[in-house]
């Protein structure tokens, strides 16, 4: 994908969507309302470590029955802002449906680089699948999903080389990407780089669709109708990607939706999200 014919201003405002959607303040306050009432209704362990940096920690809501699939959320923020604990509420219809369902964390942007962030999400995988029985879960059926560079990060653990891990290769057995950045060169040109601090050389390695894809299994890519035009095509896009290389994947395009409460639509169990990853996992 070329952003060379778009100008910086337009480059931002496409790419930014706290600017695309001003009312997301909003949202992301029913977000932390949301998350805290959920915690206060289920069963949960908050904080578990998955590595040494204050930032590597998840939160675990376990199924009702041991060796569930096992859900692992990955949040948004554009790899700067955000919690796990603003984003609990997923957990709500994935537990119902009958998956362990994990929420994970990551040190954030500018503390740590890009780099950094997908190594800890990888050796959060790696933590899971080894803890899976401890969790509530079974090791052999861990699926991810991620909303804005959540997605990003689940889409760079499909594209992860596993063989040089203690993990098996095909240790993802699932993944949904909502309305994610796949190809992440036009963050160089937006403000909030000021605090993500990209670099023109780590483009590049973490970009999914410049790299090779490595999973083989179902993916899910979502996106909502009223987000910005190019952001929109990094979904279709990304999709067009996973099945050419003959992935089995779902499009959904969810109208009247955008950045913001696409990602809040997974606290609705009958959300069309929520029911096409639970179906995912055979639930």
């Amino acid at each position: 994908m070329a952003y060379d014919h778009l100008d910086d201003a337009t480059v931002n405002a496409q790419f930014s969507p706290r600017i695309a959607a001003p009312d997301c303040d909003e949202w992301l306050a029913r977000d932390a309302k949301l998350s805290a009432e959920t915690r206060a209704r289920l069963r949960h362990t908050a904080d578990i470590a998955y590595g040494e940096s204050p930032g590597e920690r998840l939160d675990v809501f376990p199924a009702s029955s041991p060796g569930a699939p096992i859900h692992v959320y990955i949040h948004g923020g554009y790899w700067r802002a955000l919690d796990k604990k603003d984003f609990s509420y997923v957990a709500e219809p994935l537990v119902a449906g009958g998956a362990t369902t994990v929420v994970l964390n990551y040190d954030l942007c500018p503390k740590v680089t890009l780099d950094t962030v997908v190594q800890q999400t990888r050796n959060a995988v790696i933590w899971i699948y080894r803890h899976a029985g401890l969790l509530g879960g079974n090791a052999d059926k861990i699926y991810l999903s991620g909303s804005s560079a959540g997605a990003h990060l689940a889409a760079m653990m499909l594209a992860e080389d596993w063989t040089r891990s203690p993990v098996p290769t095909d240790v993802i057995k699932g993944a949904a990407c909502l309305t994610g950045i796949y190809q992440i060169d036009p963050v160089l040109r937006i403000q909030a780089n000021a605090e993500i601090r990209l670099k023109p050389e780590m483009v590049a390695r973490n970009s999914p669709l410049s790299l090779p894809l490595r999973a083989h299994c179902p993916v899910l890519v979502a996106v909502g109708a009223k987000e910005t035009p190019e952001w929109i095509k990094q979904s279709e896009a990304y999709e067009a990607y996973l099945r050419r290389q003959g992935l089995p994947t779902e499009f959904i395009k969810l109208p009247d939706t955008h950045h913001f409460s696409i990602t809040q639509s997974l606290s609705w169990p009958k959300s069309v999200l929520a029911q096409a990853m639970l179906k995912q996992m055979g639930l």
